[in-house]
């Protein structure tokens, strides 16, 4: 599926092409160059990503092109891309899409999905990857998602776990939900959707979280941090024993086994 990306009226800048409305984000003005600093040596982006392509090579292939919503830097759309699937990067962040662009993206789009004038039941595959929390609204984003997806054209998340580890983390992200696979769920299925499968990643997470984020938060003794703050190495922590957990995991999803409890979410659901 080839975009005629010009029929949309968006004006291509250096490779990248903009609609020409702009509208305001949930989320720091330098989260994606933060991001796009440790990307590439976070255990945390890499594993998220490897659980990302295996679902995707699972239950969307080659049917069609996938569209990465809100997908920053580009570090998910070119893991798709490589996979040999037709990849179109929406981002309405600039310095993102930027990033991305750096990182040889072919498609990518400076809009929201609105914005950019895609058409109602056109998309095969979209993904939301950390992006779903950042709407107060959430329910009516997935309900728009839906109505670009063509019949039985799937969508793939991940969103953080447990309302219960909200930290000041959150905050300065710009998170308004954590989630549990059973209310997440819910949200779909009055969006629209089915969901095929789902499971939560990052098992070892959730109690390092709660004890050195929630707790320290709730106790006023953690700092909401910033990128000033935020060291790029402190992603930079893979073990031999991480490894192994990592890789049950991606065997968990290979089987379709889920995983009993993490600090994210990842779900497939198909448009009803």
């Amino acid at each position: 599926m080839a975009v005629d990306f010009q029929a949309l009226g968006l004006v291509n800048t250096d490779g990248i092409w903009h609609a020409q409305k702009k509208v305001s984000i949930s989320y720091p003005d330098d989260g994606n160059n933060y991001c796009y600093q440790i990307e590439e040596v976070s255990f945390w982006f890499k594993h998220r990503n490897n659980c990302i392509k295996e679902l995707v090579k699972k239950y969307h292939g080659n049917n069609g092109a996938f569209f990465d919503i809100g997908g920053g830097n580009g570090y998910v759309a070119k893991a798709i891309e490589e996979l040999g699937i037709e990849t179109i990067l929406v981002e309405p962040g600039e310095k993102g899409c930027a990033n991305a662009k750096k990182r040889n993206i072919k498609n990518v789009v400076c809009a929201t999905i609105e914005d950019a004038g895609f058409k109602p039941n056109s998309m095969p595959a979209i993904g939301v990857f950390d992006v779903v929390e950042h709407f107060d609204d959430d329910l009516g984003l997935l309900k728009n998602l839906n109505n670009f997806l063509v019949k039985n054209g799937l969508i793939f998340i991940t969103v953080p776990a447990f309302e219960v580890l909200w930290s000041v983390d959150d905050d300065s992200a710009g998170h308004y939900h954590r989630y549990t696979l059973q209310n997440m769920g819910e949200k779909l299925k009055k969006a629209g959707f089915e969901v095929v499968y789902d499971t939560y990643i990052f098992s070892i997470l959730p109690l390092p979280v709660l004890l050195f984020r929630t707790i320290p938060s709730k106790l006023g003794i953690r700092k909401e941090p910033t990128y000033d703050t935020q060291k790029p190495n402190e992603h930079n922590k893979d073990s031999s024993m991480l490894s192994h957990v990592w890789n049950w995991e991606i065997n968990q999803l290979k089987n379709g086994k889920k995983i009993p409890v993490g600090g994210s979410c990842l779900i497939v659901a198909r448009k009803m």
